[in-house]
């Protein structure tokens, strides 16, 4: 007992000395970034001497650095305007993650300036005001959404809040997908027809890159990595495909980027069999931290995205949204500036509803249902396919031609796409019939073009049959 009482003891006195308990010792503990144990004693300076501005700056920048960032301003100032050089970086720093991208900009030149007069690099810096320019534009274009739940998770487990229906396919760690092990955190995208991937995966450059692979009958073809404009060189990953087949979602850290991963979508164009430009979808979806896996469930027409923003280490907030039709953006001129902020920083839900009530109760019916839904274990995609007049075909693995084969596969996403679009139109019409005249007046619009995407799908459904049969029965002639 004895033994265990001065084990005791001496574990309290090895943990008292964590802290340090002179200013030397607290300047060493800095150097090595063990803020929490060197704020004490900078504390105790910064409170007996205000005016001393070193003693402000290491104060200010331990509690920065240890989540008191409101407090951390007072101090960062005070050692600013005796011009020591971190307080600026700091307060860029600051300003930033409070949106306040003007005076983060300010604080960056500030600091940029005396690097250069003491001819240190600049290029390790040069890219966070590049960052600066692009949020103050973009906080000028902040997206009317209307977020109806916010959850908190672990990152390692994140993929389990997305409560996606099957027709707009499947979300796997690439670890699950692949049956691999250790830390990665790329993510599978597999489509509706389980007949294509688009996945994370770490490339030559030892960056993650954005990949695909199809599906040849059982297996699955040579990855093929997306092109430049995507994997720009910096990680990208986290993708998602609307059922279109057409329109990606994906987050990058590359060239257009805020800060961290931002969400970025671009579309294929199938003549050309290239990606069109990326485009950064802004505020409030992307921030200063990292933004990531944006997906749309056009069944149950719910969003998510997962954020950082504002977490605990190894945690992230996962944000579900109801999708736009088309985008409007607030009146930058009439939004008053912390009312704007508020809003790209989603602090509070009900400030983005709107005035959509009706909307948000719909919507979090959905989500409850979405929830508490048990995925049924797919049945294997079956059709009874006519080709001539002897033979009718009821799987893919029935066709004989190679270029059959791949043609059947466009028109089987084709059709999904066809179905998945005809049942948002049915349940459009359903909504308008019992709406009112102002509502159905705002409902008008958005039906009419989706029954003009709807008979055009259609169209190109039976045009893609006509050229499978055409192309098997050619290929049974020879």
């Amino acid at each position: 007992m004895r033994k265990k009482h001065v084990i005791f003891i001496l574990l309290c006195l090895s943990a008292f000395t964590l802290s340090a308990q002179t200013l030397e010792e607290a300047k060493e503990l800095f150097k090595s970034g063990q803020y929490e144990q060197a704020k004490p004693v900078f504390q105790k300076y910064a409170k007996s001497t205000p005016g001393n501005p070193n003693y402000s700056f290491w104060y200010g920048a331990c509690c920065y650095e240890t989540g008191e960032k409101d407090l951390a301003e007072k101090y960062l100032i005070i050692g600013a305007n005796k011009k020591i050089q971190e307080s600026f970086r700091y307060l860029g720093q600051l300003y930033s993650e409070q949106y306040r991208f003007e005076e983060a900009q300010a604080n960056y030149n500030i600091y940029l300036a005396m690097l250069a007069k003491n001819k240190v690099p600049t290029e390790k810096y040069d890219n966070a005001l590049k960052q600066l320019s692009l949020s103050s534009q973009m906080i000028k274009g902040v997206e009317k959404v209307v977020v109806i739940d916010s959850v908190v998770v672990d990152k390692a487990n994140f993929l389990n809040a997305y409560k996606i229906s099957e027709e707009s396919g499947n979300l796997f760690t690439y670890n699950k997908f692949f049956k691999t092990e250790g830390n990665n955190e790329a993510v599978v995208y597999q489509t509706e027809l389980e007949s294509k991937l688009y996945y994370g995966d770490k490339g030559k450059n030892n960056h993650l890159n954005i990949y695909t692979k199809t599906k040849l009958l059982s297996q699955w073809s040579e990855a093929t990595q997306l092109p430049k404009s995507i994997n720009s060189g910096e990680d990208a990953n986290y993708p998602f495909v609307m059922s279109d087949g057409i329109t990606l979602y994906y987050s990058s850290k590359g060239e257009g980027s805020m800060g961290g991963y931002d969400i970025f979508v671009t579309r294929y164009n199938s003549e050309t069999d290239t990606y069109l430009k990326s485009d950064n979808v802004g505020m409030p979806f992307n921030s200063p931290f990292n933004d990531y896996m944006y997906v749309i469930d056009e069944y149950n027409n719910l969003g998510w995205f997962a954020s950082d923003r504002y977490q605990p280490k190894d945690k992230v907030c996962i944000y579900i949204f109801i999708p736009n039709e088309s985008k409007q953006i607030y009146d930058y001129d009439s939004t008053e500036s912390n009312k704007l902020i508020s809003l790209a920083r989603i602090t509070s839900l009900k400030d983005s509803w709107n005035g959509r009530t009706a909307d948000v109760k719909a919507a979090k019916e959905r989500l409850e249902t979405a929830r508490n839904h048990v995925s049924k274990e797919k049945e294997k995609v079956e059709f009874e396919f006519v080709i001539n007049d002897q033979i009718t075909y009821t799987k893919p693995e029935d066709f004989t031609s190679p270029k059959a084969v791949e043609l059947v596969r466009k028109w089987q996403q084709t059709l999904s796409d066809y179905n998945v679009q005809a049942k948002k139109l049915e349940k459009q019409r359903e909504l308008f019939s019992t709406s009112g005249k102002d509502k159905q007046n705002s409902l008008a619009p958005g039906i009419l073009d989706l029954e003009k995407r709807v008979e055009q799908i259609g169209k190109e459904v039976k045009a893609q049959e006509v050229s499978i049969r055409n192309e098997e029965n050619n290929f049974l002639r020879k």
